[in-house]
C-alpha cells in the first residue's frame, strides 16, 4: 500500500477534527500518481468542480484539468486515474465531451481507475431526463475503464450557476472518495 509517514492505514471520517483533515489523511495514501480531470464547462460552474478536484489530487500527485479540445484521447490509457466532468444537458454531457469519448478506442481505457461527474440542478424535470454523470461513467466503463467511486453530482441554483455554496468542498471531499477507492482495490 502507498502510503506517506504517519497516515493511517485506514482513515475513517469519524476520527478527525473534520472533514477536511480526513480527506488530506486520505489523498496522502496514494502518492506519486498522475490524474487527470477532463470537464467541460459552459458557464464556470463545471469548471470551479474540476478546479477543486485537481487542487485536492494535487495532495496526493500530478494532477491536471482540461478541456476536451485539449485532450488526445490516445493518451489517456496511461494515466494513474482518469476524471470526467460535465453540465448535465438533457439528461446527458455536453455535445464536446461526448464526441471526445465517442473517440477513444474501444480498450482505450483498459483498466484505468475512472470516476465520472457533474453539475445539476435540482427538480423534478430534471430528473424525468436522468443526470450526466451516470451516462460518462457507463462510457468510461464501455471503453475499459474501471470506476472506482459512485457518479458524482454538484448543484448549481440555476442552469448559468452560480454554484451552490459548498459543493466546491464536496468536489474536494468527493476527491478523497475516487482516491480510496483506488486504495482499497490496491491500484495504482
Amino acid at each position: 500500500m502507498l502510503t506517506r509517514q504517519g497516515a493511517p492505514a485506514n482513515p475513517q471520517p469519524q476520527r478527525f477534527a473534520d472533514l477536511t483533515e480526513w480527506c488530506i489523511v486520505c489523498l496522502m495514501e496514494v502518492s506519486a500518481m498522475k490524474a487527470l480531470i477532463i470537464y467541460d464547462s459552459q458557464y464556470g460552474c463545471t469548471e470551479k468542480v474540476a478546479r477543486a478536484i485537481e487542487a485536492a489530487l494535487a495532495q496526493a500527485g500530478e494532477a491536471k484539468a482540461f478541456r476536451p479540445a485539449e485532450v488526445d484521447p490516445a493518451m489517456l490509457g496511461k494515466l494513474d486515474l482518469l476524471i470526467v466532468g460535465s453540465p448535465t444537458q438533457g439528461g446527458r454531457p455536453t455535445k464536446a465531451m461526448a464526441e471526445l469519448l465517442g473517440k477513444i478506442a474501444a480498450d482505450g481505457l483498459k483498466d484505468v481507475p475512472v470516476a465520472a461527474f457533474d453539475t445539476r440542478m435540482k427538480g423534478r424535470m430534471v430528473g424525468v431526463f436522468g443526470f450526466a454523470a451516470g451516462r460518462i461513467e457507463t462510457m468510461l466503463k464501455g471503453k475499459g475503464g474501471r470506476s472506482v467511486a459512485s457518479p458524482a453530482g454538484f448543484l448549481v441554483d440555476s442552469s448559468k450557476g452560480p454554484l451552490k455554496e459548498g459543493e466546491a468542498e464536496r468536489a474536494a471531499a468527493w476527491a478523497a472518495e475516487v482516491l480510496e477507492g483506488i486504495r482499497k482495490t490496491g491500484t495504482p
